[in-house]
């Protein structure tokens, strides 16, 4: 099963789960316990926190939900931050979910300090559900914008060209028929 957030990031191959960590956690638990699919794609957008330049596409298997205030020193978490789908994490591009879009180059800096180096506000979800029900999932992104005070502008403008990108990659890569 392929999925996508929607609300402007909708693809025909792809079904819309809901835009950020609690509307895709609803509607992809909804999915799941319907459809128990074999496998979830999820296809979207990112913001590169430096590493990755505009339109590169990144394949992931690990996601983090890890906030400013974490990195900064003012709060902390119980849970565990990071999840993947992956068997090598060392390996993998891991992409930061949020709520909120970084719109701070230092901060985007002080994420990269710490293996993040992608921002996708559903990903985060998407793994921990297929976690949940057993799911082998999976992760397919192209970067729109750098994590700077353009981050929205920029997303916007790139948002078009990226997602026809996407779809030619997963056609090339034989991912879509």
């Amino acid at each position: 099963m392929i999925v996508c957030a929607g609300n402007g990031e909708e693809f025909d191959f792809a079904l819309p789960i809901g835009v950020g960590l609690v509307q895709s956690a609803i509607h992809l638990t909804r999915l799941a316990t319907m459809e128990a699919p074999e496998f979830l794609l999820f296809v979207g957008t990112a913001g590169s926190y430096g590493k990755y330049g505009i339109f590169d596409i990144i394949h992931s298997k690990t996601a983090a939900c890890v906030e400013q205030e974490f990195l900064i020193g003012s709060a902390y978490t119980p849970i565990d931050n990071v999840v993947s789908a992956a068997e090598d994490v060392s390996r993998e591009t891991i992409v930061n979910s949020s709520n909120y879009i970084t719109t701070d180059p230092e901060m985007a800096k002080r994420y990269r300090s710490k293996r993040l180096e992608l921002e996708n506000m559903e990903f985060f979800s998407v793994l921990s559900v297929a976690k949940t029900f057993g799911i082998p999932a999976g992760g397919v992104f192209c970067v729109t914008n750098y994590c700077d005070e353009n981050a929205h502008a920029d997303f916007l403008k790139n948002r078009e060209e990226a997602m026809r990108r996407l779809e030619d990659h997963l056609r090339e890569k034989g991912l879509l028929k």
